[in-house]
C-alpha cells in the first residue's frame, strides 16, 4: 500500500530517477517534473502530499515557487533541494513556507526521514480538515422534514434530551434518518461544534471494529505498525454515534459499558486506560430488548444505552411528509446534475404516496435521484418512476404477511446472485447488517454461492 505522493520537480534527469528509485523503495508514490511549469500541470490533475523541488530551475526559483503552490495547495508540504545551500535562501523560504530546506549530497540521509515527517503532518491536517467539515455540517431540527403528528412527536423528544448529556437510543427501520437525528441532537446541545464521529458497527468484523472504535497500541497485533487513536478517542469532549449497535459483537459490548459507566478504557495493547469525556448515541433496527432476553445482546449495556430511546417512524406510517421531502430531494438532485426540473406531476406524486417505501427515506432518495437523472422535461412524470412503483396500486397496501416476506426473499436472492454470494457487499447493497443478511439466508433458505 502506498502511504502518499511525492513530485519531484528537478531539471537534473539523473538526479530525479535516483531519487525516484531509493523513494519508491520505502513505498511512496513518486511523480516527476523537469521544471516549474510541468510540476503545476501535475498539481492540477493528481492528488501530491509532498513536492520535493530544486530551488534553481530553467523557468523559476524554488524559493519564490513555494508561495504559488501553498496558495493554490495549502495542504501540500514542500522540501527544498539546493546544490549550493545559503543561509538566506533557508530563511525565505521557511518563511514562505517550506516544510524544510536541505543541501543536496550533503542531506541525502536525511531525506526518507524528511517525507514521512512530512507526510505525518499532510495526513494530520487532511484529519483536521475532515474533523472540521463534519462539525461544520449542522444538521438541526429544522432541517428535519415532516409535519406529520408521529414525526413531529419524536422531534419534539430529540429537542428535550439534545441539551442533556443523556444518551440516547434511536430506534427504527434502516433509512429512516437515525444519523439525521443523532447529528441534530448533537448540534442541539452543549457539545455542539465538537467532534461528531459517527461508526456503523455492521461494517466490520470484531477485530477491526474493536480497533476502530478504540484504537489500538503499536506491536499490538500484526500490521500495528503505530499508535492509532480510536474514534471513541477522537470523539472526546463531542459525540459518537454507533449505529446498527445490534450487530457488535458481545465481547466488545463489555468495553463500551465500562465507558458508559466509567468515561475510561483499555486500547487493544495497551494496559492502562483510557480518559475520555463523550456523549453516546446508538441506534438499531432490531428489538434490542428481545435480543438482550435471548442472550445476544447485553442486559445490563441495554439498559444503560436505553435511558432515553427515540422511535423514528417508518415512512409508510407518515406519507403526509412524502411530497415535502420529495421536493426537498428533487431540488437537491437537480442542482447536483444541473437539470432542469423545478416539479413534479400530480400522478408522480400520487405513485408515491401510494407506495410502501420498505426501504423508508433512502429509498425514496434513490428513486427521487433516478428520476431527476430520466426526466426530459422541466416535471417528473410517472415515466420517470421505476416499474414496481409505476405499476402500484392501493390494493398493494393490503398484501398479506406472505406475499412481503416473499418480495423480499425474492429480492435478496437477486441481490445475491448480482454479488455472486459475496454476503459483504450483499449487505451494504441491501442496506442492513451482516448478521441480518445471514438470519434471512437461513430463514429463507436462500442460495449463498
Amino acid at each position: 500500500m502506498l502511504t502518499g505522493t511525492i513530485l519531484i520537480i528537478d531539471d537534473e534527469e539523473k538526479l530525479r530517477n535516483l531519487l525516484t528509485r531509493i523513494i519508491a523503495l520505502e513505498n511512496f508514490n513518486v511523480l516527476q517534473a523537469g521544471n516549474l511549469k510541468a510540476g503545476l500541470k501535475i498539481l492540477e490533475r493528481e492528488e501530491v502530499d509532498i513536492v520535493l523541488c530544486d530551488v534553481k530551475l530553467p523557468d523559476g526559483n524554488g524559493v519564490q515557487f513555494i508561495t504559488e503552490i501553498k496558495s493554490k495547495y495549502p495542504s501540500v508540504e514542500i522540501i527544498l533541494l539546493t546544490a549550493y545551500g545559503n543561509i538566506a535562501d533557508g530563511v525565505q523560504s521557511m518563511r514562505n513556507g517550506a516544510f524544510d530546506y536541505i543541501t543536496k549530497g550533503d542531506d541525502n540521509d536525511k531525506i526518507i526521514p524528511l517525507l514521512n515527517s512530512a507526510l505525518e503532518k499532510v495526513q494530520l491536517q487532511k484529519r483536521i480538515q475532515q474533523l472540521e467539515q463534519q462539525v461544520g455540517k449542522r444538521y438541526d431540527f429544522d432541517n428535519i422534514l415532516g409535519d406529520s403528528a408521529i414525526m413531529q412527536q419524536s422531534i419534539e423528544l430529540a429537542k428535550r434530551v439534545a441539551p442533556t448529556d443523556a444518551t440516547v437510543l434511536l430506534l427504527g427501520e434502516t433509512g429512516t434518518g437515525k444519523e439525521v437525528f443523532a447529528q441534530a441532537i448533537h448540534n442541539g446541545s452543549k457539545r455542539a461544534g465538537k467532534p461528531f464521529m459517527a461508526l456503523n458497527c455492521s461494517a466490520f468484523g470484531k477485530d477491526i471494529l474493536e480497533s476502530e472504535i478504540f484504537g489500538h497500541k503499536a506491536g499490538a497485533f500484526t500490521g500495528a505498525t503505530k499508535d492509532k487513536r480510536g474514534l471513541i478517542e477522537e470523539a472526546s469532549t463531542g459525540t459518537l454515534f454507533l449505529d446498527e449497535i445490534g450487530e457488535m459483537h458481545i465481547e466488545l459490548q463489555s468495553k463500551l459499558l465500562r465507558v458508559l459507566e466509567t468515561s475510561e478504557f483499555i486500547k487493544v495493547g495497551d494496559t492502562k486506560p483510557t480518559k475520555v469525556n463523550v456523549r453516546i448515541i446508538a441506534a438499531t433496527n432490531r428489538d434490542l430488548q428481545e435480543d438482550a432476553r435471548q442472550g445476544k445482546f447485553r442486559e445490563d449495556l441495554y439498559y444503560r444505552l436505553n435511558v432515553f430511546s427515540i422511535s423514528l417512524p417508518p415512512l409508510r406510517e407518515r406519507k403526509k411528509d412524502i411530497p415535502a421531502l420529495a421536493q426537498s430531494f428533487l431540488k437537491i438532485f437537480a442542482q447536483k446534475t444541473n437539470a432542469k426540473v423545478t416539479s413534479m406531476s400530480k400522478e408522480f406524486l400520487d405513485q408515491l404516496q401510494r407506495h410502501d417505501w420498505k426501504g423508508n427515506i433512502r429509498e425514496l432518495k434513490n428513486v427521487m435521484e433516478r428520476a431527476v437523472i430520466l426526466a426530459n422535461t422541466n416535471e417528473l412524470t410517472t415515466d420517470n418512476l421505476p416499474l414496481d412503483i409505476k405499476t402500484a396500486s392501493a390494493s398493494s397496501n393490503t398484501l398479506s404477511a406472505f406475499d412481503l416476506a416473499s418480495v423480499e426473499k425474492l429480492h435478496i436472492q437477486r441481490v445475491l446472485n448480482h454479488t455472486k454470494g459475496n454476503k459483504t457487499e450483499t449487505a451494504r447493497l441491501l442496506n442492513i447488517g451482516l448478521t441480518t443478511l445471514y438470519r434471512k439466508i437461513e430463514e429463507y433458505g436462500l442460495h449463498a454461492d
